[in-house]
C-alpha cells in the first residue's frame, strides 16, 4: 500500500478498511480544507484519533458530557490539565497529541480509571471519525506510530465507521434546515416569528441561547445533540430560531447534514449496534486493577419516530422566510434575560477594534478603554458583567489592575478575562493568582472571544 496519496480516487472508509484488513500499524495523516486528522492504528485497530480544530474543546466537551461517569474530574483538575498540556506542539508525529497525553495523565494521577479512560477514548474517536468520512478530496499520507504512544484501548474500526454513518444518517433527516451541529441558534422574540402551534421549549434553553453551538448548548444542558436539535427543529423551519453558520475555525470541518452516505462500511456482516473495546493495555495500573473492557452498547436513534409532531401545522408555515427582515437579524430580536455590559481594557487601538468588530452582532454594550491608569474610575462607572484585560499595557500591567478591581468590593465576583500574547504556565498561574477568572491568548479567532464570555456570564 502506497504511503501517500489524496482522496480523489481512495474514500476515508476504503483507506480505512485497507488498514485494517492489513492489520497495519501505522499514523494515518489526513490534510483537507487546511484541517488535519491523525489517527493512530495499532494492528488494524484504532488507538486514538484527533483533528487540527479545538482538540481541548473536544477534549473538554467529552469530560464534561461524561461528567456523571467521572466524578472527579472537577473544574480544578481539568484548569490542572489544561495548563500543563494545551500549549504542547501537536503538530509533531514523534510524540503523542497533547490532548491524549493528558488522558493518560488523567489515568495515572488516578483521576480516572482506565474503563472510563476508554469510554472517553472511543467517543473522541467517534465525533473525529464522524468529520473524517465525510471528506471529499484530500491528501494523506501514511507514518510510524510514536514510540512512547501508549496504549489505553483498543478500538474496532468497522464497528466505529458504521455507529458514525448511523449517527450522519440521523442528521440527514435534519438536513433540510441544519448543516452542522456547530450552527449557533438564536431565538427570536418578534411576534412576526412566534407561533403558539409550536411545541414548548426544552426547558432551561433560552437561558443557555447565547451563542453556543448545538454541540456545545447539548454538554451545557446534558442532553444528547440529536434529541435537542430535534426538539428545536420545528422553531427552526419555522424561522422562530435563526441558526448562525459555523464560526471559525469550526467552520473548516465538513458540513454534518445533507451528505449521501455511501452503504455501511461492513454491510455484509453488520457489527450491529455495539461498539467492542478489546485489549486494553495497563498503564502504571495499581496491583489488582482490572484493565479490561467489553462490550459498551450504543443506542442507534430512528429520526421518523422521534421528530415532534408538526402534522397540525400548515406544510407552508415549515418555509423559512427568507426576506430582509429575516436576513438582518439584529440584536434587538434575541431573547436574553438582559443586555451584557462588557468593559475591554487595552492600550492597543487595534485589538479593541478586533474586539469591537466581534462583538458587534451579539447583544453586549461594549466599553472600550484604551488608557489604562483612567481604567479603574470608567469600571466603577459602567459597573460592567464582565471585564476583558490586556495584560502588558503602558503605565500599568494588567496584575496590578486585577487586583486594584478586585479590592472593590462592588467587583469581587465579575469575571476578568485577561486578554495577553502570553503563553506561558507562570503567567496563566499568576494571572489565578490575583484573582483572573479566565485566560485569552492573542491572536484569538471569534469563537474563541465568545466561548470565554458565555463561559463566565451569568
Amino acid at each position: 500500500m502506497q504511503n501517500t496519496g489524496t482522496f480523489t480516487k481512495l474514500s476515508p472508509q476504503g483507506l480505512l478498511r485497507q488498514l485494517t484488513n492489513c492489520y497495519e500499524s501505522t499514523c494515518l495523516q489526513a490534510v483537507s480544507n487546511s484541517v488535519s486528522w491523525l489517527i493512530y492504528i495499532e494492528q488494524g485497530k484504532i488507538i486514538y484519533g484527533t483533528h487540527s480544530i479545538e482538540p481541548f474543546d473536544r477534549l473538554e466537551r467529552h469530560i464534561r458530557g461524561q461528567n456523571q461517569q467521572i466524578p472527579l474530574l472537577d473544574n480544578e483538575v481539568r484548569t490542572e490539565m489544561r495548563l500543563l498540556f494545551e500549549n504542547q506542539d501537536s503538530k509533531n508525529l514523534l510524540t503523542q497529541p497533547p490532548e491524549y497525553e493528558a488522558i493518560n495523565w488523567l489515568v495515572t494521577q488516578k483521576h480516572l480509571l482506565l474503563p472510563q479512560a476508554a469510554l472517553l477514548i472511543q467517543e473522541l474517536v467517534k465525533e473525529v471519525i464522524e468529520s473524517f468520512i465525510l471528506v471529499k478530496t484530500g491528501t494523506y499520507k501514511l507514518t510510524q506510530t510514536p514510540n512512547n504512544l501508549s496504549i489505553i484501548c483498543k478500538l474496532d474500526v468497522s464497528s466505529i465507521i458504521e455507529q458514525c454513518q448511523n449517527q450522519l444518517q440521523n442528521w440527514r433527516y435534519l438536513g433540510r434546515y441544519i448543516s452542522s451541529p456547530y450552527q449557533r441558534p438564536y431565538l427570536l422574540v418578534s411576534s412576526k416569528f412566534y407561533d403558539k402551534r409550536l411545541p414548548p421549549l426544552p426547558k432551561n434553553i433560552t437561558n443557555w441561547m447565547k451563542g453556543f453551538s448545538l454541540r456545545h448548548l447539548a454538554i451545557i444542558m446534558n442532553q444528547d445533540e440529536l434529541q435537542l436539535a430535534l426538539s428545536l427543529y420545528p422553531y427552526i423551519a419555522k424561522g422562530s430560531i435563526v441558526l448562525h453558520e459555523p464560526d471559525p475555525p469550526f467552520d473548516k470541518l465538513p458540513k454534518t447534514c445533507g451528505y449521501s452516505l455511501s452503504p455501511p462500511y461492513n454491510s455484509t456482516e453488520s457489527a450491529g449496534s455495539k461498539l467492542f473495546i478489546s485489549d486494553v493495555a495497563p498503564i502504571t495500573n495499581p496491583p489488582g486493577e482490572t484493565s479490561i473492557i467489553s462490550h459498551i452498547p450504543q443506542e442507534n436513534l430512528v429520526i421518523p419516530q422521534i421528530l415532534p409532531d408538526i402534522s397540525n401545522l400548515p406544510q407552508e408555515d415549515f418555509l423559512p422566510e427568507i426576506n430582509g427582515d429575516l436576513q438582518k437579524v439584529n440584536t434587538n430580536r434575541i431573547t436574553t434575560h438582559k443586555t451584557y455590559k462588557i468593559i475591554s481594557v487595552d492600550d492597543s487601538p487595534t485589538i479593541l477594534r478586533e474586539i469591537s468588530r466581534y462583538l458587534e452582532d451579539e447583544n453586549f454594550v461594549l466599553v472600550t478603554i484604551n488608557e489604562p491608569v483612567k481604567a479603574v474610575m470608567s469600571i466603577i462607572r459602567h459597573k460592567p458583567d464582565l471585564i476583558l484585560l490586556d495584560l502588558n499595557m503602558a503605565g500599568i500591567d494588567g496584575y496590578e489592575l486585577c487586583r486594584i478591581i478586585r479590592n472593590n468590593s462592588m467587583f469581587k465576583n465579575i469575571p476578568i478575562i485577561f486578554v495577553t500574547s502570553n503563553k506561558g504556565i507562570i503567567d496563566k498561574v499568576k494571572a489565578r493568582f490575583v484573582g483572573a477568572s479566565g485566560y485569552l491568548t492573542k491572536p484569538f479567532t471569534r469563537a474563541e472571544l465568545l466561548k470565554i464570555i458565555f463561559m463566565h456570564l451569568p
